[in-house]
């Protein structure tokens, strides 16, 4: 089971992730929307196509763009597509 932390606050679960590149990809039923905010941030990687993320509000604390996501992801990273990752502090857990 994998596990997102930031701020004491579980953020993700899953017995259900995909890691790639070192990142555990988080599927989007297993993500506590409550504490997401849409970011206008987004990236691009060549073989997964372009990324959008999240910035997270905890117990009053924001970390900006904490979180990303692919929502259409090239075929090469389908599996991943709209699965969420995490950096900037998050904790996860295998």
């Amino acid at each position: 089971m994998a596990k997102a932390t930031w701020n004491n606050v579980v953020l993700a679960e899953s017995d259900a992730t995909i890691e790639v590149e070192g990142n555990q990809y988080f599927p989007p039923s297993s993500v506590n929307m409550q504490y997401f905010n849409k970011s206008e941030t987004h990236t691009h990687c060549p073989w997964k196509g372009e990324a959008s993320y999240y910035s997270l509000a905890v117990n009053g604390d924001e970390n900006p763009d904490a979180a990303w996501y692919y929502p259409e992801a090239k075929h090469a990273a389908k599996d991943i597509e709209n699965y969420v990752a995490f950096w900037k502090g998050v904790e996860v857990e295998k």
